[in-house]
């Protein structure tokens, strides 16, 4: 019984409205109004930020409307004032290192300028946490915080269902796997590296339940589950490495897992963008890990003459500049890649399917349009298996042939 009430005030919106009230968000439960949701349309008055942001009732996923890829919720809405501008964007950086705009950003910035080893091994147990994490979203169902008495600073993805929290197991999951898989390959401090993991965690979580995206159960559950698969997924990926550079069986193995992720993915009875993040999330590291391989074979993979530890070197002038025209030019082909391929990409499968092009990259109906989900998870896969080609294989190669490589990134291996 006492297990049943900690669960259900672990799980209540009120919970979450009082963790809002503590960090300055006054609501003003009298004053409602109908409008949709833009963070465009904050105005700062009197040093606040005054925001009118809609409650957001407990209403089925299906009374969202869409409209330009924005999901705006025609609801009763109160207006509130975030009183503590400190909280309010430490919180929204917070919320990003979870993201898509992260992962983006920080997956290829690790291979061209820290190192490709490590960053093989901690893609590969942040696709399986995310992945597993995304997949139960769908099997458990459980909606976000009731909105009242919570109030919604941000809508981007309450279409998606909230237990267990994806940002907590990944706040979780990819601080720590670097703190595990550096800790005895470079000499550092680790207890500054553990505390910067914990804070890094903390405040993804923190950011989750401000922004009113989850409950306080969907934290602890999502913390809880990244450590019970981190406890045999870290040092099974570490063993694992060698093989999935080298054996091609194993590679092969790893592209064919990636793909059934996809197909069998458990689809819930309505629509939410969770299948397409774990497409991205699965093909991405099956495309690291397959440029990995192209390196091998090519040769151009060598053991380190020297064993670790490794002492962290301090860039210099001339290398913080090739790291900063690496990063400028692999970004700018990351962005080409996806224009090219997602053009490519809908020309070719709407030829076959024998449908418009243009109608279809257009359409929303994602429920009943089954040649739109088939189009964009294939677009998505293949599009972000080449950036994992091109991250690991393609751009280093372009990077050797004009002078501004990183000297050890074909010896982490």
């Amino acid at each position: 019984m006492w297990l049943i009430e900690i669960i259900e005030y672990l799980k209540s919106p009120h919970l979450v409205a009082n963790i809002q009230e503590f960090f300055g968000i006054q609501i003003n439960y009298k004053t409602k109004r109908s409008e949709s949701f833009r963070l465009s349309d904050n105005k700062e008055q009197n040093g606040y930020i005054k925001m009118d942001i809609p409650f957001c009732r407990e209403v089925a996923l299906n009374e969202l409307e869409c409209s330009s890829n924005r999901y705006l919720m025609k609801l009763e809405s109160p207006e509130f004032i975030i009183k503590n501008r400190f909280w309010y964007y430490l919180f929204l950086f917070g919320t990003e290192l979870g993201d898509e705009i992260f992962y983006s950003a920080f997956i290829p910035f690790w291979f061209w300028n820290i190192d490709g080893a490590v960053g093989r091994k901690v893609i590969l147990v942040w696709a399986v946490v995310m992945s597993i994490g995304q997949a139960l979203k769908d099997v458990i169902c459980w909606p976000r915080p009731a909105c009242p008495p919570a109030v919604r600073l941000q809508n981007k993805w309450s279409e998606e269902y909230g237990m267990p929290s994806t940002h907590a197991m990944i706040g979780i999951s990819i601080p720590f796997s670097v703190l595990i898989f550096t800790m005895n390959k470079y000499i550092y401090s680790f207890s500054i590296g553990c505390t910067i993991a914990f804070f890094w965690c903390m405040l993804i979580c923190a950011s989750r339940l401000y922004l009113g995206m989850h409950t306080v159960l969907d934290i602890i559950a999502g913390l809880l589950l990244a450590i019970m698969l981190m406890i045999p997924l870290v040092p099974l990926v570490d063993a694992l490495d060698y093989y999935t550079v080298t054996n091609v069986w194993v590679l092969t193995l790893l592209i064919l897992i990636s793909v059934i992720a996809v197909v069998y993915y458990p689809c819930s009875n309505k629509w939410t963008p969770t299948r397409g993040d774990t497409t991205m999330v699965v093909s991405v590291t099956a495309g690291v890990h397959a440029g990995a391989w192209l390196n091998y074979k090519a040769g151009t993979l060598s053991l380190s003459l020297l064993p670790p530890p490794y002492d962290i070197i301090w860039p210099s002038y001339r290398m913080l500049g090739c790291m900063i025209f690496r990063t400028l030019l692999g970004f700018c082909s990351i962005i080409g890649t996806k224009a090219v391929c997602k053009s490519f990409c809908y020309t070719v499968i709407c030829a076959i399917l024998k449908v418009n092009s243009k109608e279809l990259m257009k359409s929303e109906n994602y429920l009943e349009n089954k040649k739109k989900i088939f189009t964009d998870l294939v677009y998505k896969y293949l599009t972000c298996f080449m950036i994992g080609v091109n991250t690991v294989y393609l751009l280093p190669n372009i990077f050797a042939i004009i002078g501004i490589e990183r000297s050890p990134f074909y010896t982490e291996f």
